[in-house]
């Protein structure tokens, strides 16, 4: 099974979101299974030296843009067993940063042409074609079009998986001429979408098939709440739509083995968890006390995370015996209102409004329950973290959070988590209570429960498998 992943990030070579993460853990599991998988993204000019010393340039070609001929250099690197290829070009990725940029509908229609080029040149036909996202999407229309006119193409099958349907690719309907695509495809079953192109939607018809990171957003998105004005294209195409919960790379998320952490611990040695709490509480500026209970928060700042909920019952919540520890930076908004409750509450919140990698992991290891009350949630890869190092999650039950988290059965003493279900405030307010409740007077049980989240098996090996059944489906 030959397999060519293609996606706008990946982990450790550039990340903003959980896409790197995916594209940087998946291809490796899916390796060892036996798959020959290459990964294919940008040579972003930010990407580290570190990596950058080590690629080789095997082949360049050029992709026509409409009246554009525009050079594409190509570089390799093997990394965990996977090789990786970079598609190089300085006008479009010698950047800052990966996205935000007034020509992005060009800078990735130019990927996505180049990227369906990318096999017939070095000589790697795929079984699939897997996409990710907005940014690749186009690959699929780009793959059958293709095939009209070259055998290469023929047999090649496309999976396009969808990891935040809000971002969707929608650009002025003049970038068609760009794509070099025929005008037949502004129409309502290709591209169009009112008077724009959407190349999102172009994945999803176009596509062998499509799937999300988690069974339960793949139901959620069928319906307008959740379908970012798409829920109608993906109920016409849902006979081909699936869910696949994501994992996170149990080498790199480990409290055994972490170098990031102040101490390292297991399941059998939970007792020491309370060593990185003191630490953490001492370099945040926060009394040191090993009982309080701490809240971490590890998340980009938008109202999609559910900090409107937050906001509205924070102060209420604060006047508990409580630390609240806040590491992440997004909408201003919520930067100040963090800002202004540390203010407020200098001895129970710590808001950190950056973000860095191994504070983020310091956070896990040192807090006793993690917020995460998202108003949706494809899949979500902080709440698997959390329960792996023994921080038991608060969720709303959207998207992959009702697919990760058990709630907490007190009848039974069973469960992983809190969660609620509706887009409350107080709802989220009164699971945090009673999150705390059982720490302060429960100790028995909140521990019983740390044992089940951090026995939860969440990293890649039975996803991996679902993904190469998902394969050889679409191969048939």
């Amino acid at each position: 099974m030959k397999v060519l992943f293609l996606t706008s990030e990946a982990d450790p070579f550039i990340k903003t979101g959980g896409l790197a993460d995916v594209a940087g853990s998946l291809p490796k599991e899916l390796a060892k299974k036996g798959i020959d998988i290459r990964v294919a993204m940008p040579l972003y000019s930010t990407i580290s030296q570190v990596y950058r010393k080590k690629m080789k340039k095997i082949k360049e070609f050029y992709v026509d843009l409409d009246w554009k001929h525009q050079y594409a250099g190509v570089y390799s690197l093997k990394w965990n067993g996977v090789i990786f290829y970079f598609i190089d070009n300085l006008e479009y990725f010698d950047r800052p940063n990966p996205y935000g940029y007034d020509d992005d509908a060009e800078r990735f229609i130019y990927l996505s042409k180049a990227l369906t080029q990318l096999p017939k040149i070095i000589d790697f036909k795929p079984d699939i074609i897997h996409a990710n996202d907005w940014h690749t999407a186009l690959v699929n229309i780009y793959v059958n079009d293709f095939k009209k006119g070259d055998e290469f193409y023929k047999d090649i099958r496309c999976l396009f998986t969808i990891h935040n349907l809000k971002y969707q690719g929608v650009f002025d309907s003049g970038y068609l001429t760009l794509t070099g695509l025929d005008g037949y495809y502004f129409n309502e079953h290709d591209l169009k979408y009112f008077d724009a192109i959407n190349l999102m939607k172009g994945g999803i018809v176009h596509s062998t098939a499509f799937n999300t990171v988690s069974e339960n957003y793949a139901e959620e998105i069928k319906y307008p709440f959740y379908g970012e004005g798409l829920d109608g294209v993906i109920r016409e195409y849902q006979d081909k739509l699936s869910g696949i919960v994501n994992g996170i790379d149990y080498d790199i998320w480990n409290p055994k083995t972490d170098n990031n952490i102040d101490q390292n611990y297991d399941i059998k040695s939970i007792d020491k968890k309370t060593i990185n709490k003191t630490k953490l509480q001492k370099e945040y500026g926060l009394p040191v006390n090993k009982d309080i209970p701490m809240i971490g928060i590890c998340s980009r700042l938008t109202s999609m995370k559910g900090f409107d909920l937050i906001r509205y019952i924070l102060d209420e919540l604060l006047q508990e015996d409580i630390q609240l520890v806040v590491l992440g930076t997004g909408d201003y908004t919520y930067e100040e209102m963090f800002k202004y409750f540390e203010w407020k509450y200098p001895k129970k919140v710590a808001a950190r409004i950056y973000y860095d990698s191994k504070e983020s992991h310091k956070l896990y290891a040192a807090s006793d329950l993690y917020m995460m009350p998202s108003i949706s949630e494809p899949c979500g890869i902080s709440q698997l973290i959390a329960m792996r190092y023994g921080s038991l999650p608060i969720v709303r039950e959207a998207g992959g959070l009702k697919d990760t988290v058990t709630p907490y059965n007190k009848y039974t003493g069973e469960g992983t988590g809190f969660s609620f279900e509706n887009i409350n405030a107080h709802e989220l307010l009164f699971a945090t209570k009673a999150a705390l409740d059982l720490y302060k007077n429960d100790k028995k049980a909140f521990n019983k429960l740390i044992s089940n989240a951090m026995a939860e098996k969440n990293d890649w090996e039975e996803s991996s498998k679902k993904y190469i059944e998902l394969y050889k489906k679409i191969k048939a």
